[in-house]
């Protein structure tokens, strides 16, 4: 999987999920202050995650750290790569 394609993916989640319009997803967008999504919308954001991409989220201690969504992007593309797909 690419990184593109990580980054199409994640973006489709948060255009599915949260009927968030594409031209606001953009790399720098802070999920909270941006994008509108609050503490509850989280945990469904991971539940979606984990389903589309076969990751297990919630356990890694790596979440704390993200803030936008290029550090989600990144955060996924890298666990992707740990688990080899």
């Amino acid at each position: 999987m690419t990184e593109q394609d990580v980054i199409r993916l994640v973006n489709e989640v948060f255009v599915d999920s949260f009927e968030i319009e594409k031209s606001r997803l953009v790399p720098e967008a802070n999920i909270f202050m941006d994008l509108g999504l609050d503490s509850l919308d989280i945990v469904d954001l991971v539940v979606a995650l984990q389903k589309k991409f076969g990751v297990t989220i919630r356990d890694d201690e790596r979440v704390r750290t993200i803030r936008t969504l290029g550090d989600l992007q990144q955060f996924i593309l890298t666990l992707k790569k740990e688990i080899g797909k």
